[in-house]
Order: C-alpha cells, then sequence, then structure tokens
C-alpha cells in the first residue's frame, strides 16, 4: 500500500498548504479507506470539530485497540488505588468514564471522595461511579475554582488536548494539591524536520487505526479521527498536544512534582501508551 499511502500524504500536504478541493481529489484516487474518509470529510459542508459528535468519541475509545489499552490501564489503576488507598481522587478529563469506573470496580479500596472533571455534559453524564462528584468544566476552570486537595489525582489520555502553555499552569496549580499524581498519555515521537516523511507516517498510523473499526469507521474517522489529524497537520483548530514520554516528564518536573516514572503500559496504533507516575506536595 505505499503508493496508496504516498497519495493520502499527498492529500495531506495539500490540506496543509491551504488547498482543500486539491487535497479532496487527491485523498480520493488514493484507494485506501483513510483517503475516501478523508474526501468524504472535506466534502462536507460544515465540517464539525472534535466532540461535536459524542457518539463518534465514544465509538472510538470503546472500539479498536483502546480495549486493550483501556484494560491494562483499568488495571494499573486499581492496582496503585489499592497501595495508596487515597482519602480523596480527583480524575481530571474522566470522559465518560471508561479508565476511572472500571478501575473503582476493580479495586479493593474505594476513596471516600471522588471529584470528577470533565468538560463534555454529555460524557460526564455517562459515567457510571455512583456517588462521586461531577464537574462539566475544564481543568483550569474547575482549579481556579475550587481550592480542594486531593491524595491522588489522574488524568488518561486528557492533558494532551490543553495547549502546552495553559497546561503548564494546570500543573503547577495541581501540584501543590495533590499527593500523586498518575497520568497516562502516548508516547509520540517528536516531530521530525522532514515533514514528508512526517504526513507519510501520519497516514499509515491512521490507516492503521482505522481499519480497527470495521463498520464503525466511518463514524470514528469523520467525528473524531479526521479533525483530530487534520488538526496536527495544520496546527490550526489544534485539539492534541502530544510530546514523547521524556517531554511529559520534564513539564512535570518543572511544574514542581518530584519522583517522577514511566513505565510502558500497552502497545497502540499511534504511539506506545505509557502511564507517569509522579509526587505533588499533598500528602499522598
Amino acid at each position: 500500500m505505499g503508493a496508496e499511502l504516498n497519495g493520502v500524504a499527498g492529500a495531506l500536504a495539500a490540506y496543509r498548504d491551504g488547498d482543500p478541493t486539491a487535497a479532496a481529489r487527491l485523498a480520493g484516487r488514493s484507494g485506501t479507506r483513510l483517503g475516501a474518509e478523508l474526501a468524504h470529510y472535506l466534502g462536507r459542508a460544515g465540517a464539525g470539530s472534535v466532540y461535536d459528535q459524542p457518539a463518534a468519541f465514544t465509538a472510538f475509545i470503546r472500539g479498536g485497540g483502546n480495549v486493550r489499552l483501556y484494560e491494562r490501564l483499568s488495571e494499573e489503576l486499581a492496582t496503585t488505588y489499592d497501595e495508596l488507598r487515597p482519602a480523596a481522587m480527583l480524575d481530571l478529563g474522566c470522559g465518560d468514564g471508561l479508565a476511572v469506573a472500571p478501575a473503582l470496580s476493580r479495586a479493593r479500596f474505594r476513596p471516600t471522595r471522588i471529584d470528577l472533571v470533565e468538560p463534555s455534559a454529555t460524557l460526564l453524564s455517562a459515567v457510571e461511579v455512583p456517588g462521586a462528584q461531577r464537574f462539566a468544566r475544564t481543568a483550569q476552570e474547575f482549579l481556579a475554582a475550587k481550592g480542594s486537595t486531593w491524595n491522588l489525582a489522574q488524568s488518561t489520555f486528557a492533558l494532551q488536548s490543553i495547549p502546552p502553555a495553559d497546561r503548564a499552569e494546570v500543573l503547577r496549580t495541581l501540584c501543590p494539591r495533590t499527593g500523586r499524581l498518575l497520568l497516562a498519555e502516548f508516547d509520540v515521537p517528536a516531530e521530525p524536520a522532514d515533514q514528508t516523511g512526517h504526513l507519510r507516517s501520519l497516514a499509515e498510523r491512521y490507516e492503521r487505526g482505522l481499519a480497527e473499526y470495521a463498520e464503525q469507521a466511518s463514524l470514528v474517522a469523520q467525528g473524531f479521527l479526521l479533525p483530530v489529524l487534520l488538526g496536527v497537520v495544520t496546527g490550526e483548530s489544534r485539539t492534541n498536544w502530544e510530546h514523547p514520554a521524556t517531554d511529559w516528564a520534564g513539564q512535570l518536573t518543572a511544574a514542581g512534582f518530584t519522583e517522577v516514572t514511566i513505565t510502558p503500559l500497552a502497545d497502540y496504533w499511534w504511539s506506545p501508551a505509557v502511564l507517569l507516575t509522579a509526587r505533588g506536595s499533598q500528602p499522598g
């Protein structure tokens, strides 16, 4: 599929350079599933941004390689709850609870207070964690409005959605208010200087990821994956800012966290997933 994916990479280059018409044409001619979805997406009037279709995100997060990824993540979270026994726990960007709900069900210990923060009210309403306090706010809004402290804070594939400057402030604000932090993210290689190679790599990985969704591929592509991909390509309307795992660790250290560790979590079509742990200033 080498030549075909080169066609998708060419379409992404055209879109980056401000020619969506040429991008749609090149994508449609590529003969790939990703190319067909990209051509359709670019041909739609008023294509929405990420999370405009919560059903698309739900289908994405609960299918494909995410099934095994979240299985491993929930195992690790449950083990940590039992080891640390936090009285108060915070989950920043909990989504629909795919990580936190199974983890709490598996753990022998349950925190007395659980605070769930998620900017999408639709996703937050679907979290099956009875008794939890729910806040339909961004992490920035929540931390500015609430002076609470926690023994344990966690964020699972959510902080990547906060621009780096804002994220740095979130981490600086959080550090003195939590004893421990668990951060699940992807170990994404630094963007290479060779943009042609970078676009080809994006095409290869997204084609591989899309193939995992069978009959739900179009829903996932149109409502979630393509907005994310095009945001990465252009830098406009961007929704994700990812980094190598060592960069994530550096950001935690810069915010005041100590004892930062990086543990491999699972292989994944996009990049390997890792779990970072760090110590904050509150008792853990």
